[in-house]
């Protein structure tokens, strides 16, 4: 498959139509009600206190303007006047550069290398059995639970190192690790009292204003704020 320089490609600027702009000149954030990718981008919203405007949507009928600005259709789906952008990894990089205060990835780029590579971790080992623990069968989701517990009490020594997860100032790898935590309960997924570290990590994250901010209703409803 050739890859051609069409605009189309990747995260660059779009045409679409007039309708789909249209109030776009503040930031807007298309977002699942409860999905973990759309909460990552809402909590580092939260976390450098960026105004933006809020489009909770639902993909069975998805609004006018995200199959305009989205060309997958998907979510969460960030528009900064005439750009847009459909992927978490990109998006939340993206709003780390163009607002800059308090810095998501370290200043080296052994840091921000190390940082990136804990992000990709935690996606595929973790972040990847939410799918089917929720709508696998029983068989499916007690296996995709067993391999989340065991995934994330194999890092109980990172948990341990340090008060954020791979560094001693909050990243990118919190913003993707904490929504998990905040989840556990809504999964059914019970840590053993030697995995006392990962609930307090937790707990620490939600106390923070910015992680109430981060909330939907419906991830209100998963648990209780501390």
């Amino acid at each position: 498959m050739s890859i051609s320089s069409n605009a189309s490609w990747g995260a660059t600027k779009r045409k679409v139509p007039a309708d789909a702009l249209r109030a776009r000149t503040v930031l807007t954030l298309f977002s699942d009600k409860d999905h973990i990718d759309s909460h990552r981008i809402r909590l580092v919203l939260a976390a450098k206190a960026v105004s933006y405007e809020l489009i909770v949507a639902d993909l069975t009928r998805p609004p006018e303007d995200l199959l305009d600005l989205n060309p997958y259709h998907s979510l969460p789906t960030l528009v900064d006047r005439d750009l847009s952008l459909y992927d978490v990894d990109v998006i939340a990089e993206y709003l780390d550069e163009r607002y800059p205060h308090p810095p998501l990835l370290p200043i080296d780029p052994l840091g921000r290398a190390r940082i990136r590579l804990g992000v990709k971790r935690i996606e595929r080992d973790l972040l990847s059995k939410i799918e089917p623990i929720q709508k696998g069968n029983k068989a499916v989701a007690e296996a995709a639970r067993k391999a989340l517990r065991e995934g994330l009490i194999s890092n109980l020594p990172v948990f341990k190192a340090s008060k954020f997860f791979l560094n001693p100032e909050m990243t990118l790898a919190d913003i993707a690790m904490a929504p998990l935590v905040w989840r556990l309960t809504a999964l059914n997924l019970v840590l053993p009292r030697e995995a006392r570290e990962i609930i307090d990590y937790g707990e620490r994250i939600f106390r923070n204003p910015a992680f109430a901010k981060s909330l939907t209703e419906a991830e209100r409803s998963m648990r209780a704020l501390p």
